[in-house]
């Protein structure tokens, strides 16, 4: 079975470090943290400082195991109990849902229910019952 660990201070501190990084970067930018959209200009850019901005926020989203490793000496614990297969299945279906639903989480979630946009709030509120049916469905149904 599987276990969710109960982590509500590193939770909280990685909340309000993406809610900062968001704020960051709609002050300094104009552009909203959206992590797929940002992955698809850094894809198909359109043109060079479009780019590189895209770029750093990436490798800054990759950096955290390299600043946990530095902060405590040890890199985190991260175990994955599904099979390679399921996880590019998920990814699959995650990136049709970010195309239907015009953006992700990140996008919707953070910068679109900030903002009180109408669009975001609907589809937070969508992720998040597709969430718990889908959690429900592999742990209860499957016996995951």
């Amino acid at each position: 079975m599987i276990e969710t660990a109960f982590t509500p201070f590193q939770s909280l501190g990685g909340g309000a470090f993406i809610g900062l990084a968001a704020v960051f970067l709609m002050a300094t930018m104009g552009r909203v943290m959206g992590a797929t959209g940002i992955l698809a200009g850094v894809i198909q850019p359109a043109n060079m400082s479009d780019w590189s901005w895209r770029v750093a926020v990436l490798l800054g989203m990759i950096s955290g195991p390299a600043v946990v490793f530095f902060v405590t000496g040890d890199f985190p614990a991260i175990q994955v109990p599904i099979s390679t297969t399921m996880m590019v299945i998920g990814g699959f279906i995650v990136g049709v849902g970010v195309t239907f639903g015009s953006g992700c989480t990140s996008g919707h979630g953070v910068c679109g229910m900030a903002r009180l946009s109408p669009r975001s709030i609907v589809a937070t509120i969508t992720f998040m019952i597709t969430t718990g049916i889908t959690v429900y469905v592999v742990r209860h149904v499957f016996g995951g």
